[in-house]
């Protein structure tokens, strides 16, 4: 049977997520530099002394590029959420990401509470096949504790040659005590790009990333499925977290006509840069429902909010995660990258996307029956140092205000919002339990038939 899995996607896929990604190759590390800026070298006089102080005095010896390593992450960490230091190794197995190829488990992980968190496994990977479930706590990796482990940093621990083995000892609600669980590592393949036939010519196309592949894997099954002669397609976004930007434009050119606007980027100069539709006027148009949730993110949100403001489907689902920036790869000299914000992103009408997210026309909520499995949702808005909305001004008090501050959750002693209770969605549902899709082949099937309609007269 069918099925799909619910489980939110907020960071990683074993990979670098929730981002629309810039591969900037000729980036200039000495174009921004002003000599003239005096407090900007007392300050790397300072960290040149500490770096000294430390090196001479620690108790035991340390590695120079383990501290300047740990500088730079500790700098980076202080920014947003989405911005971080890569290693030369982790920069090597992301640029592998978004070929949706790689060797390692197949889980989704999140830091949820400070604590390492499985947000769902691939189905068909090892991971799965080893019973790991959706809200496991991984507390050790090969007895290592994960307490204050990075996200990339586990993802290194993760991943490792198909083939070996790695020891997670996880806790589980209604486990009694930690549990060790060893699994063997496999090449895991992510295809972006499902598709087939729903019902009396629906199509259906499922992405699950955006990688360099997706638009020409969605040209393919788009080919196909007008083969079998569809009226109509269901374009389904959920839990997508998105990824490389020119694939998200890419793929919203299959749906636009020529020359229309998809998104545009403003950095701090303020600055635009435009993105269009390029397609030589051959673009699908037939009716379409574009499925969105609280796990579609960036890249996912430029398509839906380019297909929303230029009317060429209708958004059907519930609101979407919120996160309107664009993170820029910048390689540095050793082999290392930086994956800075540089950027935040619109839809056509200027709307931004930060921390607001797209709200469907049609709002449709999956039911979490007693008895179901499920899972809390978390959106942009709930992480530690976001963005705020530079439009609405909109900021739900977690994030930064306009000095760069941080500002403080109303929260009660256990570090819990005592104001609103938490939004719960299942972990996995079936096709015929999917109330969301089902909508959708509904209002196409509705509208075939009105078409069938005669006009008043």
């Amino acid at each position: 049977m069918f099925r799909r899995t619910t489980a939110f996607v907020w960071i990683l896929i074993i990979t670098v997520v929730f981002t629309v990604i810039l591969l900037n190759n000729n980036w200039s590390l000495l174009e921004d530099v002003d000599a003239g800026q005096d407090t900007h070298y007392e300050s790397l006089k300072t960290f040149a002394e500490s770096l000294s102080l430390v090196k001479k005095n620690y108790v035991e010896e340390v590695d120079e590029k383990d501290l300047v390593y740990g500088a730079i992450k500790g700098m980076l960490s202080s920014l947003d959420p989405h911005s971080s230091f890569m290693t030369p190794e982790l920069f090597k197995e992301m640029k592998i990401d978004t070929k949706g190829e790689f060797g390692g488990l197949g889980i989704q992980i999140g830091i949820k509470d400070g604590i390492l968190t499985v947000i769902a496994p691939i189905e068909d990977t090892p991971a799965h096949k080893a019973g790991v479930k959706a809200g496991d706590r991984i507390i050790k990796i090969d007895g290592e504790s994960t307490k204050d482990i990075s996200l990339f940093d586990a993802v290194t621990k993760l991943r490792g040659k198909p083939g070996t083995s790695v020891t997670i000892t996880i806790i589980r609600k209604g486990l009694d005590k930690p549990k060790d669980i060893t699994i063997v590592r496999d090449i895991i393949k992510i295809k972006s790009v499902k598709s087939r036939i729903l019902d009396e010519g629906i199509g259906y196309v499922k992405l699950t990333q955006f990688q360099q592949k997706t638009a020409s894997e969605l040209e393919k099954a788009l080919t196909d499925l007008y083969k079998k002669e569809i009226y109509a397609l269901i374009l389904d976004l959920r839990n997508n977290p998105g990824g490389l930007l020119k694939s998200a434009v890419e793929v919203s050119s299959r749906f636009l006509p020529e020359g229309k606007l998809i998104v545009y980027i403003k950095g701090r100069s303020g600055d635009k840069t435009e993105f269009t539709a390029k397609n030589g006027n051959h673009y699908f148009n037939l009716p379409m429902v574009v499925l969105v949730n609280e796990g579609s993110a960036s890249a996912s949100e430029i398509v839906a909010g380019a297909m929303q403001d230029w009317e060429q489907a209708v958004i059907l689902g519930t609101q979407t995660f919120g996160k309107g920036s664009v993170q820029t790869v910048i390689p540095l000299s050793d082999g290392s990258a930086l994956r800075l914000t540089t950027a935040r992103y619109y839809t056509p009408r200027g709307r931004s996307i930060q921390t607001t997210g797209i709200t469907p026309d049609i709002v449709v909520r999956l039911e979490a029956k007693n008895g179901v499995e499920t899972h809390p949702v978390i959106r942009e808005k709930d992480l530690s140092k976001h963005l705020i909305n530079d439009v609405s001004g909109e900021d739900n008090g977690n994030g930064k205000d306009s000095d760069g501050d941080s500002g403080k959750d109303k929260e009660d002693e256990d570090g819990k919002d005592s104001d609103k209770e938490t939004e719960v969605v299942p972990s996995e549902v079936s096709e015929d339990k999917d109330n969301q899709l089902q909508r959708a082949i509904d209002l196409l099937k509705g509208w075939r038939v009105f078409r069938k309609l005669p006009e008043a007269g």
